[in-house]
């Protein structure tokens, strides 16, 4: 059987990223759903750092005060994508969310 092919709009960076994964991982058809989308963060994420290098993270609004530009938002919201998809994929050896957690201590949410 094939490997699958990266999609075509991703960078190229992230198609290699996507080759090292699809090899080094045995991915279910779900998961390279979420392979996807992770890759795809990333590109935002990337797009977005390289307007804020060059553009600065602030503009100023019609009235002169600074204002952060939209793509502070787009890269924050891009990374946290990305780290919950790579978390969801545990592609780290990293059990999944469906493994229990550590037990509350007794003085769990005292405070004083």
């Amino acid at each position: 059987m094939t490997s699958p092919r990266p999609p075509a709009h991703l960078e190229p960076a992230t198609k290699k990223w996507w080759r090292a994964v699809i090899c080094d991982f045995d991915l279910e058809p779900h998961h390279l759903r979420l392979l996807q989308l992770a890759a795809e963060a990333w590109d935002s994420a990337q797009s977005a750092r390289a307007v804020i290098q060059t553009e600065g993270m602030t503009y100023l609004d019609r009235f002169g005060c600074p204002k952060p530009r939209p793509e502070v938002a787009i890269e924050r919201d891009a990374r946290i994508g990305f780290a919950r998809l790579l978390r969801e994929l545990a592609l780290d050896g990293v059990d999944g969310p469906e493994t229990p957690r550590a037990p509350r201590t007794a003085d769990y949410g005292n405070r004083r």
